[in-house]
């Protein structure tokens, strides 16, 4: 009897605007349960709001824009995963993004929007960053990277339908990789010239991954583009270094990629 009291008056409540966390303060109720209550009050009146499907180019043939998946597959391949929940949940989809850089947790949430548009991205606070996150029952279906474990510690492959993405959106996914796992960087160096010595600086690009299926994707596509790079020998954990130092090479980089903000 208390707990249908309970439920009553917190109907009356929310009835007349008042919000989740107000009631349960009132009512000493956790906000889960005021937030279950008024689920299934509107849903016995028929008052749910109506929600959108999430897109899907391969359940419904729904339009894909190319350029924003490649940017959005190159995050994801760099510092993205996905987590497909135990409960009765849609998977989310997690771009890890350093507080240093802002502008990348806009380009993220940004890339989400443009590829899912019924869905609503969402940051999560973490030590120093940020996760970028957006849910839909139907991401394995973009990414059929997706899997159990680590990406290095599984094989990365493309599948056909996303090579032709990448092919004609080349650029959108060296944005995301690079963005993700790598940086533009200036290095310097002094020379003396008649007794006298001078310093000076050179930018280059760096992208470091573990996974040889995801460097042999990024570098494939740099060959396709003309970028000339360099890889570095195995650091002790196993990860390498993609360098781009080349000037003309660079400032390809420079043009469609750019440091991160």
């Amino acid at each position: 009897m208390v707990e249908h009291s309970n439920r009553e008056e917190a109907l009356a409540l929310l009835r007349k605007g008042c919000r989740n966390a107000e009631v349960a303060r009132r009512l000493g109720v956790p906000v889960g349960t005021i937030g279950w209550w008024k689920h299934r009050d509107l849903a016995e009146r028929n008052a749910l709001p109506g929600r959108k499907r999430s897109t899907c180019p391969h359940c419904y043939g729904d339009p894909l824009d190319g350029a924003a998946y490649t940017y959005l597959l190159g995050l994801y391949l760099g510092d993205g995963h996905i987590i497909q929940p135990r409960q009765h949940r849609a998977p989310n989809l997690a771009i890890t993004c350093d507080d240093s850089w802002p502008g990348l947790q806009d380009a993220a949430e940004q890339a989400m929007r443009q590829v899912l548009p019924n869905n609503t991205p969402c940051r999560v606070r973490r030590t120093g960053c940020h996760d970028v996150k957006v849910y839909s029952k139907h991401l394995p279906c973009y990414f059929p990277q997706h899997g159990p474990g680590k990406k290095h510690e599984r094989a990365i492959a493309l599948e056909p339908w996303q090579q032709q993405l990448v092919d004609a959106h080349p650029w959108g996914l060296v944005r995301g990789l690079i963005h993700s796992d790598g940086c533009r960087i200036t290095n310097w160096a002094t020379r003396t010239v008649n007794g006298v010595t001078r310093r000076h600086g050179y930018p280059r690009y760096f992208f470091t991954n573990t996974s040889g299926d995801i460097r042999r994707i990024f570098t494939d596509t740099l060959d396709a583009l003309g970028v000339e790079w360099k890889a570095s020998l195995p650091r002790p954990r196993g990860q390498v270094n993609v360098s781009v130092a080349r000037r003309a090479s660079v400032a390809l980089l420079d043009e469609h990629v750019g440091a991160k903000w």
